[in-house]
């Protein structure tokens, strides 16, 4: 892989595509299924999916680990699809059931829903639990970027 491009995983597909880097805000599609690589929404994975995507991605990814019976996750979820609408094409926003993928929870010792984490290169370089809205989360991500 040049310098200048990046490996980016399709949220629809799993397909891993080469973009160049200064090509991220031109609504790249993927070569595999032709559908637009970044949404503006947050991307629901499950277990396999979710390894794929933040082992295989050279963006940042941003993960919601969340729950549908939890009243805070529902009263950050139109926040998060905002901050998502913010990030991408340079952080990948994704976010994991964790009572539909406990296995997920259970390897990243989630203890408390809604918890935000990035991941960088495969490993989790920050963690904030708690609710937010959606100006806090964005600026919470530039932080951890720096």
């Amino acid at each position: 892989m040049s310098t200048d491009s990046l490996h980016v995983v399709c949220p629809h597909c799993d397909g891993v595509n080469r973009v160049p880097a200064q090509r991220l805000g031109e609504h790249p599609t993927c070569g595999k299924c032709q559908l637009a690589l970044f949404a503006g929404k947050p991307a629901d994975l499950a277990s396999a999916r979710f390894l794929k995507h933040i082992e295989r991605s050279d963006l940042p990814v941003l993960v919601d680990f969340w729950a549908p019976w939890c009243g805070p996750c529902r009263t950050m979820a139109p926040f998060y699809e905002q901050a998502a609408k913010r990030l991408e094409p340079h952080v990948r926003v994704v976010k994991v059931d964790t009572e539909a993928n406990p296995d997920i929870g259970a390897r990243y010792a989630i203890r408390s829903i809604p918890t935000l984490a990035l991941f960088r290169n495969g490993r989790e370089v920050a963690r904030q639990a708690g609710a937010m809205d959606a100006n806090n989360i964005v600026g919470w991500v530039a932080r951890q970027m720096g």
